[in-house]
């Protein structure tokens, strides 16, 4: 065990430095400036040319890399832009200086808008995996029923719809409709609507779109293993059919899905950016997409790097989850 973590560690910051240095060369390589790319197309070429002396970047690559990873491992990482996206809106570095009583870095606003997409992926989570767990075992016990059937319909419906489209289907019925929930999810209590019920329709639309895909997988496991000699063995023998399902067939049934659930995780904290924009959140996601706009390098380089850890982790954790279902890997 100790040679597997250390093995996945290993890779673990391989990929991160192997990351960083891609995503640092092909900001240095992309057309334009750096200096140009943060000033805006607007600046004189004496702004760029005093801004590149400035940061440095008349130096070699190697030697600004380098320097660049000295940041990262010290938590010196200011922000080399002179705007700052903070809840989709822009601010100049002086402003969210004097608004927050000190300079302003990198990491904090990272982690602020990662610490917004965690409350959402966790609440987003905690739904999906026991709904879609509960509905894709009832399918897959009664293969070809009319409630197999039903399930895999509405796992196959709700996975089909784009997740902008299905945001906004649901906020035409629950906010201009019926008027019930807020359009928005600022995370920002105010005009009448709490933080909760500000998180309804985004957590919705997340597990709704989400869930659909980790049932038909479930279903499909679940399926297959009532086909296996030792569910049939167990029924002869008199065994009850509720602990057939929870002895035997669930945890082997899960032996496919649990890796495919680990790398949810990924998607719900780096890849709900269309949730994000849809309902204006202020989370990670929409944190990369405003910065990408916006050619705010630092934050790209930083949100990067953040989703990458956040990829291999989830993959790393869905490998030792399926050592502990599976003792043979152990072995």
């Amino acid at each position: 065990m100790a040679r597997f973590f250390a093995k996945h560690l290993l890779f673990l910051l391989f990929t991160l430095l192997v990351v960083s240095f891609l995503v640092f060369t092909l900001n240095e390589f992309s057309p334009g400036a750096v200096a140009r790319k943060i000033l805006g197309a607007y600046a004189t070429q004496e702004q760029v040319d005093v801004l590149t002396k400035q940061m440095g970047l008349d130096r070699p690559v190697l030697v600004r890399y380098v320097e660049y990873l000295g940041g990262l491992a010290s938590g010196d990482s200011r922000l080399r832009g002179t705007h700052l996206f903070l809840n989709g809106e822009v601010y100049d570095r002086g402003a969210v200086a004097l608004a927050l009583g000190g300079p302003y870095t990198v990491s904090t606003i990272v982690f602020k808008h990662l610490a917004n997409t965690v409350l959402l992926a966790a609440i987003a989570f905690a739904c999906i995996v026991p709904l879609s767990t509960l509905l894709g075992v009832v399918a897959g016990m009664r293969e070809s029923s009319r409630v197999d059937r039903v399930i895999l319909m509405f796992s196959t419906v709700v996975a089909s719809i784009p997740e902008f489209a299905l945001g906004v289907f649901l906020a035409s019925v629950f906010v201009v409709w019926l008027g019930w929930l807020p359009g928005t999810a600022t995370l920002v209590a105010g005009g009448g609507w709490s933080v909760a019920a500000q998180l309804v329709l985004p957590v919705t639309v997340v597990v709704l779109f989400d869930s659909g895909y980790v049932v038909s997988m479930i279903r499909a496991s679940m399926v297959e293993v009532m086909q296996r000699p030792y569910i049939r063995t167990a029924v002869l023998k008199g065994l009850p059919f509720r602990a057939v399902i929870l002895r035997h067939a669930l945890r082997n049934a899960m032996l496919t899905p649990i890796t495919v659930i680990m790398l949810q995780i990924n998607y719900l904290v780096a890849g709900v950016v269309v949730v994000e924009t849809v309902f204006a959140y202020p989370g990670f996601g929409r944190m990369i997409l405003e910065a990408a706009l916006f050619k705010d390098i630092a934050l790209i380089e930083a949100g990067a790097l953040v989703a990458v850890f956040l990829a291999v982790l989830t993959n790393i954790l869905g490998d030792i989850a399926y050592m502990l279902l599976d003792p043979r890997i152990r072995a």
